[in-house]
């Protein structure tokens, strides 16, 4: 690290602007937005095929999107940042989880222990989700955060937690019983379950396996990387620059890529992941194995990167303010 780049760093903690961090102001937020669009786009779905005799190709993708933009905001929810409202914050991500057949307090414990454990081969639950098999797969391992927040009781954070997880389970029991009663089986297992997959394989792709690899770091200024791309930001809601969310959390989603180029000072200064990383050399075959096969027989991860100075002071865990 050059001399001018550790002056900087040792000049004081680097802070984002406020208007930048925290759940928005304003009652209609582009979250809230989305949400109401989702849903309503859902159901449309349904009517398209149950009533309005649409091409059943239009169905799946409809519904596809739907699903695909629901994992932004149960992202968001699940950090406060979708809403002001407490109570409108917590009814988007169990929303959110139900369409896409998860369970909001299993998504949200878990999600803050791979934040507090970012690439932890044992207790980042991600770690296993993003290099567990090949990422052909990567969709139904994010059942392992059942598993995982059963085994690690992470049910007892949250007073209703056990009771959420179950009511959550019953209505997915509910839904299909309810289908297959009254004939719509062939929508839940066509238009539902593989838009679902597909769904949880670009999440998984985009979200944890292209952020977090080579998954060895767990200091927070290299545990996760940034792409920056326009296109990629509106395709991606944004998870280019996922690096950025692992420093400031409370960040929402659209504010990812201004508040990248207010810090990308400071992360140039750093030396932090700011490509994609897969097409350096050596690294697209590795990537073509885990997309392949994709295991992994990991060793305990460095605390600390090996390029990072020993100048260079680390990010407190949850807060907002870079030291």
């Amino acid at each position: 690290m050059t001399a001018a780049a550790t002056s900087q760093l040792n000049s004081g903690p680097f802070t984002l602007p406020r208007e930048l961090l925290g759940p928005p102001p304003e009652f209609w937020n582009p979250t809230l937005l989305m949400f109401l669009g989702s849903v309503a786009l859902s159901a449309v779905c349904f009517c398209g095929y149950a009533f309005w005799h649409w091409p059943h190709w239009l169905v799946f993708w409809l519904n596809f999107v739907a699903l695909y933009v629901l994992g932004t905001v149960i992202h968001d929810a699940s950090h406060g940042s979708a809403h002001r409202n407490r109570w409108l914050n917590e009814a988007m991500g169990h929303g959110s989880a139900l369409l896409q057949g998860f369970v909001y307090p299993v998504f949200k414990r878990v999600h803050m222990q791979h934040h507090a454990h970012v690439n932890h081969p044992e207790n980042d639950p991600d770690h296993y989700v993003s290099t567990g098999g090949p990422l052909w797969l990567i969709a139904p391992r994010f059942f392992y955060h059942e598993v995982f927040f059963f085994k690690r009781q992470l049910w007892r954070k949250g007073r209703w937690d056990l009771l959420e997880w179950a009511l959550s389970r019953l209505v997915v029991v509910l839904t299909f019983a309810l289908a297959f009663h009254f004939g719509y089986t062939d929508y839940i297992m066509n238009y539902w379950l593989p838009p679902a997959f597909l769904m949880g394989f670009l999440l998984g792709l985009f979200f944890d396996y292209l952020p977090h690899r080579p998954f060895q770091s767990q200091e927070r200024w290299y545990n996760a990387r940034v792409y920056p791309s326009r296109l990629a930001n509106i395709l991606l809601l944004g998870q280019n620059y996922h690096l950025i969310h692992h420093l400031w959390p409370s960040v929402p989603w659209y504010k990812y890529q201004a508040a990248y180029w207010v810090a990308k000072p400071e992360l140039d200064a750093r030396n932090c992941h700011q490509t994609l990383g897969i097409w350096r050399k050596g690294e697209f075959w590795s990537f073509v194995y885990d997309a392949l096969i994709g295991l992994h027989w990991h060793k305990p991860a460095p605390a600390v990167a090996p390029r990072e100075s020993a100048a260079a002071p680390s990010l407190p865990q949850l807060g907002e303010e870079a030291d």
